[in-house]
């Protein structure tokens, strides 16, 4: 199974750090969190196309991220 973390830079400065643990039977577990932040948004997702890529990872959060 993969397991990945990595830190991306958001056009405005901030940084946010992601991973991406893939589960049995095609699952997934995403998660972001936006540096100083405590708030770490995660998703389940049972059919998740494994594997899947960094972009395809950080668009799940897409919609949080915009939010300042």
């Amino acid at each position: 199974m993969r397991d990945e973390e990595w830190i991306k830079k958001l056009e405005e400065g901030r940084k946010v750090k992601f991973t991406y643990q893939e589960l049995l039977k095609d699952g997934a577990f995403l998660t972001a969190q936006i540096e100083r932040n405590e708030v770490v948004y995660s998703v389940v997702l049972a059919k998740a196309r494994n594997p899947l890529s960094h972009e395809d990872v950080e668009s799940h959060f897409k919609g949080e991220l915009a939010k300042k």
